[in-house]
């Protein structure tokens, strides 16, 4: 991981600062939805820590599991090496997702306004640490002027490209939840899209392979469209008065596409400065 500075004996690196600042600004745009949607928000603040901790378990485990057992099941102790890399961010999203349905339903929380609530600020969290990441793409045939040069091979910079779609879908979903027909409905889009850009990134990036080029995170990806399909099937059916469509206002779209624009300028100022 790239080294930024050091402290005593402790060391500052990239992808730990974005996380952080990730971590920090999507609990309060959580916390600000949670207030605008007149939830609790001492039991939002407690469901975002629970969902973070699960969230970081389902990515150890489903990579530990799915991507690498051989080598994990030779040497669990390497397990607990979190430090050395192996996340799936799959596995974030499904341990994170039942962590935060079961701690809603104990703490008697209304399970779809509180994902509402959430997920924007999930994939905005998503588009911040995805700026430290330091895991890049395959090789460039042709040599752009993104690329960037890691022992002497121009790569693609994947996570530029993932980063980039969440802040779109990020832009996307903070417009949506002023124009929602249902609760749950965040979480539904977020199902659908999400795994799209998982699915895109993908081809730039070196993973285990299925079947040709289809690799194991293409089929996650699947399997999550499928449960968005579901659930959105189930919510629209259970919904007794969909409200209907209304417009967004022009200086919503305007403001909202504005600072889009914005993170993801930021963004590549400070990753192509940072990892360039």
């Amino acid at each position: 991981m790239k080294e930024l500075f050091s402290i005593g004996p402790f060391t500052v690196h990239f992808f730990g600062l974005m996380i952080a600042v990730a971590i920090i600004i999507g609990l309060l745009v959580a916390l600000r939805e949670a207030r605008r949607k007149n939830l609790d928000e001492d039991k939002i603040f407690n469901l975002l820590l629970y969902t973070l901790l699960g969230g970081f378990l389902g990515a150890r485990l489903v990579y530990v599991f799915i991507y690498n057992p051989g080598y994990y099941l030779a040497n669990p102790i390497d397990i607990l090496f979190v430090h050395e890399g192996g996340l799936s961010i799959h596995g974030g999203i499904a341990g994170g997702i039942l962590t935060g349905v079961l701690y809603a339903r104990i703490a008697k929380l209304p399970l779809w306004k509180t994902s509402d609530a959430i997920i924007p600020a999930l994939i905005l969290g998503q588009a911040i640490g995805r700026v430290g990441c330091d895991v890049f793409g395959v090789p460039m045939v042709n040599q752009y002027f993104w690329g960037v040069e890691v022992e002497n091979t121009i790569l693609h910079p994947a996570q530029v490209y993932e980063f980039i779609l969440n802040f779109l879908l990020f832009g996307y979903l903070w417009l949506k939840r002023l124009n929602q027909q249902y609760d749950g409905q965040l979480l539904v889009h977020y199902l659908l899209v999400f795994p799209v850009i998982r699915a895109i990134v993908e081809l730039f990036r070196t993973n285990p392979e299925f079947l040709g080029a289809v690799s194991v995170a293409h089929l996650m990806s699947v399997v999550f469209i499928i449960s968005g399909l579901g659930l959105r099937s189930i919510l629209i059916k259970n919904s007794s008065h969909p409200a209907k469509s209304i417009g967004i206002k022009n200086t919503d779209i305007l403001k909202t596409t504005f600072v889009t624009l914005i993170l993801i300028s930021i963004s590549l100022v400070i990753f192509y400065v940072v990892q360039g």
